[in-house]
């Protein structure tokens, strides 16, 4: 399981990322960032749909196709622009523009739309998303659902979906939270003389120990409390 962190939003962010895999999003990118790129373990590059979603600011696919050619053979994967507000149509014609990114597979998406996700998939980088309108909880069944129709062979990033990360068909998450729960660990009244960077030391540890955490074998869950989830 590969846990990406979603992209620093600050130089001290980015600091702290160094060595981590990370999450590069063409909406929230500065020029700042280029200097830290190089640091991190791996990169996963993605449009900034969710940013897209939350504020409504619009991404051009023109300009986030020239922006993410940059990255060809230099980021792991790179992920259409899809919609998430529920406009699969809109999705795939965004797919079909930009043939590079790989496709994102919605729970507001008609069923059958996976199938030809995957052959589409497999003309492409072999990854594939999932991906949930929020609220995210309580919707494991359908990504347990999603994840067996996917054929073995092909990787399947669930965004923002570490909380399903027990659903061991899912080969990569990232994680939106992680610099604000240093935000939250800096306001406990015991942690309240450390630094927010002290305290971002501490959460990538946790990130660190997540892909060596024991879990039971039946239920697939945690056998300790694997902390914040997003």
């Amino acid at each position: 399981m590969i846990v990406y962190l979603a992209s620093p939003n600050t130089q001290q962010q980015a600091e702290h990322a160094c060595g981590m895999p990370v999450l590069l999003s063409y909406a929230c990118y500065s020029d700042w960032q280029d200097r830290y790129q190089q640091t991190y373990r791996r990169i996963l590059i993605d449009s900034g749909a969710y940013s897209e979603f939350t504020t409504g600011t619009k991404i051009d696919p023109v300009a986030y196709a020239g922006w993410a050619e940059r990255w060809i053979g230099h980021a792991d994967a790179i992920a259409g622009l899809d919609d998430i507000a529920g406009d699969w149509r809109k999705s795939m014609a965004n797919y079909e523009r930009f043939p590079l990114g790989f496709p994102t597979f919605h729970d507001t998406d008609p069923p059958e739309l996976l199938d030809d996700l995957i052959s589409m998939v497999r003309e492409r980088s072999g990854w594939i998303g999932l991906g949930l309108k929020p609220p995210r909880e309580g919707k494991e069944r359908w990504v347990r659902e999603a994840c067996a129709r996917i054929p073995e062979g092909i990787h399947v990033h669930g965004w923002a979906l570490r909380r399903y990360t027990h659903v061991r068909r899912l080969d990569s998450v990232d994680s939106t939270n992680w610099w604000r729960d240093a935000m939250k660990l800096r306001t406990a009244p015991d942690l309240a003389h450390l630094t927010y960077g002290e305290c971002l030391e501490i959460v990538i540890k946790r990130y660190q120990r997540w892909t060596r955490t024991i879990r039971n074998a039946k239920t697939e869950e945690p056998l300790f409390d694997a902390y914040l989830c997003d």
